[in-house]
């Protein structure tokens, strides 16, 4: 919509997703001149345009008018459009005596695989669940409207948390403004499983073991793809690669060192018996397809090695040790030290942080104690100036100190040990009114999170979702989905509900659930507020393969325990 040559200046968070509809090669098709990363500082251009692909957020718009107050300065005459992305909001609609018009870029949804869609709105998280911001609740109805009038309507709609539910209402809201644009088609998604990232930080927090999680944790995919550097590529030089579910190398990795030599095999076996014409058509299409296969599988055995080497290096298996005591509740001072260890060490901030959440969430808080000892090691390791973020994670409910009350939940754990199940339920629901941070013991133990497995668990073999943990614990994300499909709504979940903060909600639409011949309700559309993590996601495959369901995930983006935790940090480098 801007012809002529122009200089486009791109927010960082936004580079990846435009890579993936429109990289730079089209970009140049268009006229586009020069690239910038918005906060850097342009060199001098010739150009007559200036295009920015912007968040509507107050910094970026400072960083512009600062742009366009130079060149008003030494007299330079441009024009200036800015794109607001998802949405365009009234923090400029003109600007006296320059030339500047606003748009926007209408982008909800980016598919990362067959069953993936992401609105990468990584800011999401810090935005909704730590400033309040609710702007994003508005991108996510829209998304949802989106996908309700391509795919028509949704026959049972679940939730839980605040965010949900406000977001379920929009959508409602929406979709009678525009009189139900899908209301006529045949619906393709049964239900769809609205969830709060706060209500189940646990699950963020852990250390990942299934390989896209691995990779993740290790390398950062970024919209579906990850940069394997030289260690990986064992050149000098870092390759992209998409990854995807369909992927025919990455999940034979473990066993992957007989690959190569399948694939002579296979390449000596189909080339025999061929005349010119069939082994030219061989060697052109099929044989190129086997060559890509063979390079992939060598870069996958490459991040293999280079995970195992940082692994090693980070006491992982101690660090396995060490998180599966806190899930199961037994040896925490075992784990503290570890922990207190791993700060003196100043082994990661990040990863010390992670542990010290995964602790107080666990336990229901620190008690006062730990709490100041912790805080003031972590302090003089790592630096004051993160005493802010210490802020920010007892804000958000991640890193919290203990109450007069909040101790009893080991007492609790003892007592309900030697009593009936009904009597501990009642004691789980005294202990339980006298704190309300977390309550993940109590969850966890209503809703069985943490197997009872004798002997080692077949990770070959898995029995259900606690193997995307190695089988010491089942996501309670996962759980809670299991668990109010299973019932086909909360009854029966009400004291869970109880430990979780409420804001459950389950609405059915009458003209899907009443059309038997709508054969729809074993797709689920699982909705991530706040991010999704590939463990979840691995999970929530494992149970529609059992169970005979379909997932498709929609996530605000895609989180890991790291992301969470930068997204805390008050400390600028």
């Amino acid at each position: 919509q801007l012809p002529g040559k122009k200089d486009l200046f791109i927010e960082a968070d936004l580079m990846s997703p435009l890579d993936r509809i429109a990289n730079v090669s089209i970009l140049k098709q268009h006229e586009v001149d020069k690239l910038y990363k918005v906060e850097s500082r342009p060199a001098l251009s010739a150009s007559d345009q200036f295009c920015f692909l912007v968040r509507p957020r107050i910094r970026t718009m400072r960083y512009i008018a600062d742009i366009i107050n130079a060149d008003k300065m030494s007299g330079r005459s441009r024009k200036y459009k800015i794109i607001f992305s998802p949405q365009k909001v009234v923090i400029v609609t003109s600007v006296p005596n320059l030339d500047v018009t606003c748009d926007e870029w209408s982008f909800y949804l980016l598919p990362l695989d067959e069953d993936i869609i992401s609105m990468e709105l990584p800011e999401f998280f810090r935005d909704y669940f730590l400033e309040g911001d609710h702007r994003w609740i508005n991108s996510v109805a829209r998304a949802l409207q989106l996908l309700s009038s391509l795919y028509g309507p949704f026959g049972k709609a679940y939730g839980i948390g605040r965010c949900a539910k406000m977001s379920y209402e929009l959508w409602r809201d929406l979709e009678e403004e525009s009189e139900g644009e899908g209301q006529g088609r045949k619906p393709e998604i049964g239900n769809i499983f609205l969830m709060d990232r706060d209500t189940d930080y646990v699950t963020a927090l852990c250390s990942q073991v299934v390989y896209e999680g691995l990779v993740d944790d290790t390398f950062r995919i970024k919209c579906g793809s990850v940069d394997f550097g030289p260690d990986v590529t064992s050149s000098d030089k870092s390759i992209k690669v998409l990854l995807n579910a369909q992927d025919k190398v990455s999940p034979h990795v473990p066993w992957g060192n007989q690959v190569p030599q399948w694939h002579q095999e296979e390449a000596e076996q189909r080339r025999r018996g061929m005349d010119i014409k069939q082994m030219k058509n061989f060697v052109s299409q099929e044989l190129k397809g086997l060559k890509q296969e063979h390079r992939l599988l060598s870069l996958h055995i490459g991040a293999c090695e280079s995970i195992m080497k940082k692994k090693t290096k980070q006491d992982f298996q101690e660090m396995m040790k060490a998180e599966h005591l806190l899930l199961e509740g037994f040896d925490i001072r075992e784990s503290t030290s570890f922990i207190e260890e791993h700060i003196d060490r100043q082994v990661s901030p990040i990863e010390s942080l992670r542990l010290m959440c995964l602790l107080s969430i666990t336990e229901n808080g620190l008690n006062p104690k730990d709490y100041r000892s912790l805080k003031t090691q972590y302090l003089q390791s790592y630096g004051p100036e993160h005493l802010l973020t210490f802020h920010n994670l007892k804000r958000i409910g991640l890193l919290t100190e203990q109450a007069a009350g909040d101790t009893l939940t080991a007492v609790e754990s003892k007592v309900s040990r030697l009593v009936t199940d009904r009597a501990a339920g009642k004691i789980t629901d005294a202990f339980n009114s006298l704190a309300r941070k977390s309550n993940f013991r109590a969850i966890s133990k209503k809703l069985g999170l943490i197997p009872r497995v004798d002997g080692e668990y077949d990770l070959k073999m898995p029995r259900d979702m606690a193997y995307v943990f190695s089988g010491a614990y089942v996501p309670l994300s996962c759980k809670i989905i299991e668990q109010v499909l299973e019932r086909r709504g909360w009854l029966g979940l009400e004291e869970v509900v109880r430990l979780l903060n409420g804001n459950e909600f389950a609405v059915s639409d009458s003209t899907v659930e009443d059309n038997p011949a709508w054969d729809s309700q074993r797709i689920i559309l699982a909705v991530f507020l706040g991010g999704c993590t590939f463990s979840e996601i691995a999970a929530l495959r494992f149970l529609g393969k059992e169970r005979g369901f379909k997932f498709i995930f929609l996530t605000t983006a895609i989180t890991n325990s790291s992301r969470m935790m930068e997204a805390m940090i008050e400390a600028k480098a």
